[in-house]
């Protein structure tokens, strides 16, 4: 049986008063989600073990059943795979997020929603003014850039050292900055921050920038490094599962594309996927549905785009996002398993909640549904955050959900 799971990143959430207590997964028209729902069985599945962030790095790695207490080091490695970039022994690697600041306070994590053309010129701005040696405590680093995509890239620091505390950007809109700047090992913290206020000069006078302000715009005006590690050791799927014989991973996000590749799995890049609401949702579709017509026994459909407006507060965005997963996403999936003689199995899943209200990440159980075309379906209805919880799986953890998944 071949295996199709199709993630709406932090799609899940809380009940809205503005929705009539509804959360946004309830509010959406998702008939042909709640079609799977009815069909097959349902859950919910705690995402992030004990001890770890919230983020979709812990939680993408988990529903694909690796110890994070094994295999664990951060966005910054998986980052680095997935553009690219072979790491070094000693390379420290750090998700780089250009953000806005303004009045002391950190704005969006996102630079205004900065386009990936805009932000390799202010990439190769930095590296022109930032990159090279550095002598900390003694201690000398070596510093570049790695350009990524959109708002999303990475700092590189040879001889650094992962025992930091860095705080992620998009878990802390309105707050004040400063003291969320860098700590942990001394001389790695002090060279981060450095640099994180020399960005905010160079940026600042960066033409790019001038003109945002004085159009009135968001500035994309400091770097902010976060989520760092060395190099990971993961054993692919393929050698977990023997069913997998071939695979593939569908995203538009750096993190997910370096899960996939140390999964063993084949990055698949869709022309105009953005991992905003303005994404090639039918680019996807027909990305995954291709992939199970090449032979492909497993297929990972990522969707960033209702995390998103999860972190930007727009319910109503989401609401649409999770409605154009129903329908530009699941519809045509299911459409084309309908049409061959063969069974199918698919799961519909966040990785994580990220509230509305909130703007950032929660370590709250996500509901999921399982269905193929032999299942014996449960008694739930329709697919939300409370329905499932009446479902048939009742609560798994973790590697738990894989298992499961794949013996379905």
């Amino acid at each position: 049986m071949k295996h199709v799971i199709i993630l709406g990143d932090g799609m899940a959430d809380h009940r809205q008063p503005s929705l009539g207590g509804k959360t946004p997964l309830e509010a959406a028209n998702i008939p042909h989600i709640d079609r799977l729902a009815r069909e097959g069985k349902t859950g919910r599945l705690q995402t992030v073990p004990e001890g770890f962030p919230p983020g979709s790095e812990v939680a993408n790695t988990a529903i694909l059943g690796y110890d994070l207490n094994t295999v664990y080091e951060g966005r910054g490695p998986l980052e680095a795979a997935s553009i690219g970039y072979e790491m070094a022994g000693d390379d420290l690697a750090l998700r780089c997020n250009i953000i806005s600041l303004k009045d002391g306070r950190i704005m969006t994590h996102h630079g205004g929603h900065l386009q990936t053309a805009d932000a390799h010129i202010l990439i190769d701005y930095l590296n022109e003014n930032l990159a090279g040696e550095y002598t900390v405590e003694g201690r000398t680093f070596s510093v570049k850039f790695v350009k990524g995509i959109q708002y999303r890239h990475l700092l590189i620091i040879k001889g650094g050292s992962k025992d930091i505390d860095c705080a992620p950007p998009h878990d802390h809109p309105n707050e004040e900055w400063q003291p969320l700047l860098v700590k942990g090992d001394k001389a790695t913290a002090m060279l981060i921050n450095e640099l994180i206020l020399k960005s905010q000069t160079l940026l600042a006078d960066h033409p790019f920038n001038k003109q945002r302000a004085a159009e009135g715009k968001l500035q994309a005006n400091s770097i902010w490094p976060w989520s760092g590690g060395y190099r990971p050791s993961m054993e692919t799927l393929l050698s977990q599962f023997p069913e997998i014989r071939k695979g593939s991973v569908i995203t538009a996000v750096d993190l997910i594309k370096g899960i996939g590749h140390y999964a063993g799995l084949n990055i698949i890049n869709v022309e105009g996927a953005t991992g905003l609401a303005d994404t090639n949702y039918e680019g996807k579709a027909e990305a995954a549905v291709n992939a199970l017509k090449g032979g492909d026994d497993f297929v990972f459909v990522h969707v960033e785009a209702t995390d998103e407006a999860g972190h930007d507060g727009d319910v109503a965005l989401k609401i649409k996002a999770t409605e154009y997963l129903n329908d530009r996403i699941v519809k045509p999936i299911y459409d084309y398993i309908m049409s061959v003689d063969e069974n199918i199995c698919v799961a519909v899943l966040p990785d994580h909640p990220t509230p509305c209200e909130t703007r950032t990440h929660v370590n709250e159980p996500v509901p999921f549904l399982i269905w193929h075309k032999e299942i014996t379906p449960d008694a739930v209805q329709e697919y939300n955050e409370h329905s499932c919880i009446a479902g048939e799986y009742g609560l798994l953890k973790l590697r738990e959900f894989i298992e499961t998944f794949m013996k379905a």
